[in-house]
């Protein structure tokens, strides 16, 4: 998992699943109901990343007139000495991220209208997002389709360097489509697809990828140290180059059942890309009832995926005399290699309120371990993380 992404599984996806199948223990004293979250996670790995994200975020409701506003704002505290950052001759690198969102949703009868944007800043990143998506209700309600469409900018550069100097460009326009179907009172099944066009430079300015001679790369293994890299690679090294467009596809599903005292939910997504990548992944998770105050549950996600088309674990090339002869595209990002990951964890919810509102003040602590083999990749065939999230919920 890189770095940039980790806060949004931490900050806003990892327990929301969860938090869905108790929505119904949730009691509003009035009209507008607000909710007021903080949050602290922590996520560290075998390949020595380790990053602390302080979040908060507030929700308000008026379900009377059909609106809802809500915002966010997290800081990812990074430090990390892997691999990849010895292998260019960097110790440690240390950087913190800020990130924010604001949205709102109004929706006074069967045709509603919501917006969100964020904003996301380090010192060497800078994206900017900002979309809107129309949600309906038909078939009494049983029928809920959604369309949207967001843009968002990234410009990359380095540190120290204004953009003015040095600035890669990234353009993604993001397409969605989906439906809530309501089959019962007790069941429901949405389904999307989502599509992102990409368009501008995904290269890692600092990435810079060993060069080989064509009969030594069948010497070079998968998972080779870098003591062994650095005996068999050639003089000089390559940046990483991949194309300027990438066109993404996803097609998700997911399925909840609430028993009487228990949730069930089962998230299943296909991906695909031009770029040659193909992915499947798996998210079971089973929330039960404790009493009227605890929750408690168990979660698994299964993650299979290919790599993509010009992805090689040693590349074959030459500079030097002034001249180079490298591959068209090349990359040393091991999340774009084939890989397998799972993940297995658990997690618990307390309603510490005062009767009879004793979902007014909740806290949750969830834990979960990730492990991803690499099948074709340099210096790490497998990695083992551990994400924990603590969280205290109120609603004012």
């Amino acid at each position: 998992m890189r770095p940039r992404a980790i806060s949004r599984v931490v900050a806003f996806a990892i327990c929301s699943v969860a938090f869905d199948a108790l929505a119904q223990t949730n009691a509003h004293a009035g009209p507008v109901a607000a909710t007021a979250t903080a949050e602290m996670a922590a996520y560290t790995d075998s390949d020595s990343v380790t990053v602390f994200t302080p979040a908060a975020s507030a929700v308000m409701t008026d379900e009377s007139r059909g609106w809802r506003a809500n915002g966010a704002y997290l800081a990812d505290i990074v430090s990390a000495a892997s691999v990849d950052i010895v292998s260019t001759a960097s110790q440690r690198w240390q950087e913190v991220r800020h990130g924010g969102e604001l949205g709102g949703m109004y929706k006074p009868h069967d045709v509603g209208l919501g917006v969100d944007t964020s904003v996301s800043s380090e010192p060497d990143y800078l994206s900017l997002s900002a979309g809107a998506r129309v949600l309906l209700d038909t078939h009494e309600k049983t029928a809920n389709p959604t369309f949207g469409y967001a843009y968002t900018h990234d410009t990359a550069g380095r540190t120290g360097t204004p953009f003015s100097v040095y600035a890669q460009r990234l353009q993604r326009h993001s397409l969605n489509a989906g439906v809530e179907l309501v089959l019962d009172r007790a069941t429901t099944l949405n389904m999307s697809l989502d599509v992102n066009l990409e368009r501008g430079d995904q290269k890692k300015p600092y990435r810079m990828l060993p060069i080989f001679e064509a009969d030594v790369v069948s010497r070079v293994p998968a998972g080779a140290s870098l003591a062994t890299v650095n005996l068999l690679r050639s003089p000089g090294r390559m940046t990483e180059k991949t194309p300027l467009e990438r066109n993404r596809f996803a097609l998700s599903a997911r399925f909840a059942h609430r028993f009487s005292g228990s949730t069930f939910l089962l998230s299943d997504r296909l991906y695909a890309d031009d770029w040659g990548l193909f992915a499947f992944t798996t998210d079971v998770r089973y929330v039960i009832d404790v009493g009227r105050r605890f929750y408690v549950w168990l979660h698994f996600r299964g993650n299979l995926q290919s790599g993509v088309s010009f992805w090689q674990r040693a590349y074959v090339g030459a500079t030097g005399d002034g001249t180079s002869d490298q591959p068209t595209y090349r990359t040393g990002d091991r999340e774009l290699s084939p890989l397998e990951s799972a993940t297995g964890g658990a997690g618990v919810r307390w309603n510490f309120g005062a009767a009879p509102r004793s979902s007014r003040w909740g806290l949750v602590v969830q834990g979960d371990t990730i492990a991803t083999h690499f099948r074709d990749a340099l210096y790490v065939t497998d990695r083992v993380a551990q994400l924990f999230v603590l969280q205290v919920e109120t609603e004012l």
